[in-house]
């Protein structure tokens, strides 16, 4: 919240400042925008610079996960040749009961590495639904900004106009939303690879291969309705799509026994991350940079 010095008594009551902010009156408009102007200038800021950070949070946690991931598919035994050690008396034996806690430790990891990106993808969304900036109603000699509605009559956008020099609060939206909505579907495919990396173990039986409407871990169904990626309607998480033709999946299927191929297919597809568009999420950084003012 930014607090700004109340102008000498002639200027107009905080009441009338936030009615001020829907009215067509130049001289009303101008008094509200002197006033709002530079609340917006900081809240769009520190926004933007949040959602810059999150997207680096979100590179580190994804290129651990990737680590881990690659660590899972590597001491998968099931999918391995002992060649030449084939005939060595309990060597497969005791090779899985080594690598089994491996497999563990690094199925641990991995979800801990998933749980930081959805985490990142949490705050992003409260980011991008927080560019608008209220004023807030007081009795005092300030006036006072808020990123939460308290007047019905105030949109927090000062009916529309430029917060720098061109772009509006709703295009600084826009453009957020475009940006957020790509780690949202990223995060929900990293969810489905994860399920399968997952369930791969040296055991013998192989154990039950998890069912999409499991959480990973305590908590996670919560951390994902923040990004409105939970459906209530249906109990489960959202369904994963990506990006081009808003192509998905009506099902989450299992591969049994995956091959090589398979998996390194699964790494390459994390490695990828087919649904975030480098070239766009750097595009909207620098043109909010130039905007705003602030290198991102």
């Amino acid at each position: 919240m930014s607090i700004l010095e109340f102008p000498p008594p002639a200027s107009p009551s905080p009441a009338s400042s936030t009615r001020s902010l829907a009215s067509s009156s130049p001289a009303s408009l101008s008094s509200s925008m002197r006033l709002w102007r530079p609340a917006a200038q900081r809240n769009l800021r520190n926004q933007w610079s949040k959602l810059s950070t999150c997207r680096q949070q979100w590179i580190a946690a994804c290129s651990s996960g990737r680590s881990h991931a690659t660590s899972v598919v590597n001491s998968y035994m099931p999918m391995m040749e002992f060649g030449v050690l084939s005939d060595m008396f309990d060597i497969k034996n005791k090779a899985l009961k080594k690598l089994f806690k491996q497999q563990s430790s690094n199925r641990i990891k991995l979800l801990s590495s998933y749980k930081e990106m959805v985490a990142v993808v949490a705050e992003m969304v409260n980011a991008s639904r927080s560019l608008r900036c209220y004023m807030k109603p007081s009795n005092g000699s300030l006036i006072q900004f808020s990123g939460s509605k308290e007047d019905a009559n105030d949109a927090g956008d000062c009916g529309g106009v430029p917060v720098f020099n061109f772009l509006n609060v709703s295009a600084f939206e826009k453009m957020a939303d475009e940006f957020v909505d790509m780690f949202k579907r990223e995060v929900m495919l990293k969810r489905l690879l994860i399920m399968e990396l997952v369930s791969l173990s040296s055991e013998v039986p192989q154990p039950v291969k998890l069912s999409w409407s499991v959480e990973l871990y305590n908590g996670e169904f919560d951390d994902l309705t923040k990004c409105f990626l939970y459906s209530m309607e249906v109990s489960e998480p959202i369904l994963p799509r990506v990006k081009e033709d808003n192509l998905g999946i009506s099902s989450i299927p299992h591969t049994n026994q995956p091959t090589a191929e398979i998996l390194q297919i699964y790494l390459t597809t994390w490695l990828a991350q087919v649904n975030i568009d480098i070239r766009r999420v750097d595009e909207i950084l620098a043109l909010v940079g130039e905007e705003i003012r602030v290198t991102l």
